[in-house]
């Protein structure tokens, strides 16, 4: 029997929605196949924040990994990934919580983008002053 272990992770406007299943790595992205992670997110320092909560409980490699990914950009899908990843991993096991917990890996990082203000080029740019 396949069982999937399910963590929902969200960053900026970014939404993922993780299923880990007992696997060998294969990495099934909004429906479409990769062979690795930087076919989708294209920079190794994202690839490395995402797989961090693998890399520390030393699961890396036993799941093969579905995500449905959508919103924001780059940068916020991943961290939205790796905190749904770190959520799917509790489900697995619940011991490593405490190793999860040290590294920060289940918090959602609260940071969004200021709204803009009317009068205002963007949130804190005002325009530009002139004398005359």
């Amino acid at each position: 029997m396949i069982t999937n272990y399910y963590g929902t992770g969200r960053r900026k406007n970014a939404v993922a929605r993780v299923y880990l299943r007992n696997g060998n790595g294969k990495i099934i992205i909004n429906g479409k196949e990769y062979k690795d992670l930087i076919n989708y997110f294209q920079r190794s320092t994202l690839i490395q924040h995402i797989i961090e909560p693998l890399n520390v409980t030393n699961t890396n490699g036993k799941f093969d990994m579905i995500i449905r990914v959508n919103g924001g950009g780059l940068s916020g899908q991943a961290g939205a990934v790796r905190l749904g990843i770190a959520r799917a991993l509790l489900q697995y096991n619940s011991d490593l919580r405490k190793t999860l917990k040290e590294k920060g890996m289940l918090t959602r990082d609260p940071r969004m983008v200021e709204r803009k203000k009317y009068g205002l080029k963007k949130a804190r740019r005002a325009p530009q002053f002139s004398k005359r």
